[in-house]
């Protein structure tokens, strides 16, 4: 009997990384998550290199090998308004330097026709006022993706996927938020669920150092001042 595929997930403890938690549980392959918040697997802070390396220790000796590294997990704590350098720095730790660090420990350990799975975000090439903080780690791992791809080829397939608005509380989002989106609702998040299994499928081998858009159509849709209904108002942002 063959040994259950093994994927790693990072903030996989609740919204799209949980989600993605499920999905692969699903399928029989064995999840090891890591998150601040409580999990069946490993809890703790991937801002700290001690704890990345504490992890990927574990992964290893329970497991021996990994098929699947989501790196997922981010977080903002504003920007030029807001943000400390301190809290900045933080950012860039949990979104883009534990990514690095975690790539490189597994580095050899990843079995044959592995695939890593970056998250990042439209905002990586698109911005609301104060979210530098989150935009630097969402645009360094898009970055990252096509430099590891390169790095790792013939090792592990590297792609990244941009979410738009995914919402994450199970509602259903209505009026004009969903109707503004050309596929005419708000993601949910099934949609990114989707998008990694299927780069994580060997049917995608001719794919890596990519980054797949998953917003509706969002970032494809150009409106200026006067068109459905919209008026800049910079007075009133």
């Amino acid at each position: 009997m063959s040994k259950p595929k093994v994927a790693v997930v990072t903030g996989g403890a609740q919204g799209i990384g949980r989600a993605i938690c499920d999905a692969f549980a699903g399928q029989g392959v064995a999840v090891c998550c890591i998150d601040v918040k409580d999990n069946d697997y490993f809890v703790g802070d991937i801002a700290d290199e001690a704890v990345l390396r504490a992890f990927a220790a574990k992964v290893i000796a329970d497991h021996g090998a990994v098929d699947y590294l989501i790196n997922n997990a981010c977080l903002s704590r504003g920007g030029l308004d807001t943000c400390s350098y301190d809290d900045f720095n933080y950012v860039l730790r949990v979104g883009a330097a534990a990514p690095f660090l975690l790539t490189q420990l597994f580095m050899g350990h990843f079995n044959p026709a592995a695939s890593i799975v970056n998250i990042s975000s439209t905002r990586q090439s698109m911005s609301q006022p104060n979210t530098e903080s989150y935009t630097a780690a969402k645009g360094a791992i898009s970055a990252l993706t096509h430099a590891m791809a390169i790095t790792l080829a013939g090792t592990a397939r590297v792609n990244s996927i941009s979410p738009g608005w995914i919402d994450t509380r199970g509602g259903h989002i209505e009026g004009p938020d969903a109707r503004q989106h050309p596929a005419g609702r708000v993601g949910n998040p099934a949609d990114i669920v989707n998008a990694v299994m299927f780069l994580c499928d060997p049917k995608s081998g001719f794919i890596t150092g990519q980054n797949i858009t998953v917003d509706g159509g969002m970032t494809r849709l150009m409106i200026y001042h006067g068109e459905y209904g919209w008026t800049y108002r910079p007075d009133t942002a």
